[in-house]
């Protein structure tokens, strides 16, 4: 006979606590989703080119209209706190004392080289569950972006593939045109 051992599920709390306290540290790569703390993969040189390259494509064409917050958390709910490579965020939350909620996102960017089966399968999941209206997976294993729409539960109703040598705007700024050509960067 077996007994199931009993887990603990991290809050948003308790992980900034394990900070604070020490435990762990800025040089420690983890995040918190659905109360597991995660150790996220070494930024390889092809994310880190994309991750710049989607920062400056986003900011070159902001006006002023929203901010770009690159690997920074979004408090998705009392469990979750990812650090998405790139989210754009209303201008309102420069003097902001907490991280983003959903309801202040406009959109996510994942980068995912060696994270794209976790990007695909549990972080959307979490960010549908949570309400962010537009999620965009820039899979650099098959160089193509996978944009999700409309969430209903915890999924999308709406994905659509974009090759690299497609263009995407997101929902909230149509008129901003993202050329996946100066995006993905060479192998």
């Amino acid at each position: 006979m077996s007994a199931l051992a009993a887990t603990y599920k991290f809050t948003i709390e308790d992980f900034q606590h394990l900070y604070e306290s020490g435990l762990l540290d800025a040089k420690d790569r983890i995040e918190l989703l659905n109360g597991e703390l995660i150790i996220m993969h070494a930024i390889g040189y092809r994310h880190a080119q994309a991750v710049t390259n989607l920062t400056f494509e986003f900011g070159d064409q902001a006006r002023r209209r929203y901010m770009i917050s690159p690997q920074n958390p979004v408090e998705l709910d009392e469990y979750s706190a990812p650090q998405p490579d790139i989210t754009l965020v209303p201008l309102s939350r420069r003097k902001s004392k907490r991280h983003p909620s959903p309801e202040e996102v406009f959109l996510i960017i994942e980068v995912g080289d060696s994270s794209v089966r976790y990007d695909r399968e549990d972080k959307q999941r979490a960010y549908a569950a949570t309400g962010i209206r537009e999620f965009w997976l820039l899979n650099l294993e098959d160089d193509i972006l996978e944009i999700y729409r409309q969430p209903e539960g915890a999924a999308y109703r709406e994905k659509i593939i974009i090759t690299a040598d497609g263009v995407a705007s997101p929902l909230a700024f149509p008129d901003v045109v993202i050329a996946l050509s100066e995006i993905i960067p060479p192998r």
